[in-house]
């Protein structure tokens, strides 16, 4: 990959020169799935000390997203929300996302000055809400915000593979992947299946 295509500060330069001193980066993991919450995560980087390696979740290796969520925990300011089945089935999975995009941000520590979101749409009117299509590979403080909520999101999806042990969630995290279609078929619809989400909803129907 083209390192001039990697997120970087630039973002957040212009708006730190504008007066906007704490940034918050916020991203989610876990609109696709049909199974599972949808996790989102806040992140305000400090200035003075940015962990290296920081990229869009995607591109990073299981190892590389757990030392660096280490990392980014220990030395900015982190918030964390999620939105269960029963939100995301209640509400639809955007306001789902939109809901645990501001438990996260409320949740930080610092009240931020401005939130770059990831995504096309804003979250409230509380704040400056500045949304970035791709925000994740553009500005690391966003991408430092997916590497949180894809490693929270992955422990809990970790979790029901232990807790629902015929499902492999520990692989798909709920993806509607060929083996995650056969375990429904085989074992049925668990509660922590999104009921308003095809196939899951077209099984219901069959049963």
């Amino acid at each position: 990959m083209n390192s001039s295509r990697k997120p970087n500060l630039s973002i957040e330069k212009k708006w730190w020169f504008q007066g906007f001193n704490l940034i918050a980066g916020v991203d989610e993991v876990g609109r696709g799935p049909i199974a599972g919450p949808v996790v989102a995560a806040a992140v305000i980087l400090k200035k003075n000390y940015i962990p290296s390696g920081i990229d869009d979740s995607k591109k990073i290796s299981p190892l590389d997203r757990e030392i660096l969520f280490e990392q980014i925990l220990k030395n900015s300011h982190v918030g964390i929300g999620v939105a269960d089945v029963e939100c995301v089935d209640t509400i639809n999975v955007l306001n789902a996302t939109k809901h645990a995009m501001n438990t996260a941000y409320k949740k930080l520590k610092k009240r931020p000055d401005i939130l770059l979101i990831d995504g096309n749409f804003e979250i409230n009117t509380e704040i400056v809400n500045i949304p970035i299509i791709k925000g994740d590979q553009k500005s690391i403080s966003i991408a430092a915000a997916s590497i949180i909520a894809k490693v929270v999101r992955d422990r809990i999806m970790d979790k029901f593979s232990f807790v629902f042990n015929k499902y492999t969630f520990n692989k798909h995290k709920g993806y509607p992947t060929k083996n995650h279609i056969m375990e429904i078929e085989k074992y049925g619809v668990l509660a922590i299946h999104r009921k308003t989400f095809s196939p899951v909803n077209e099984m219901i129907k069959k049963n």
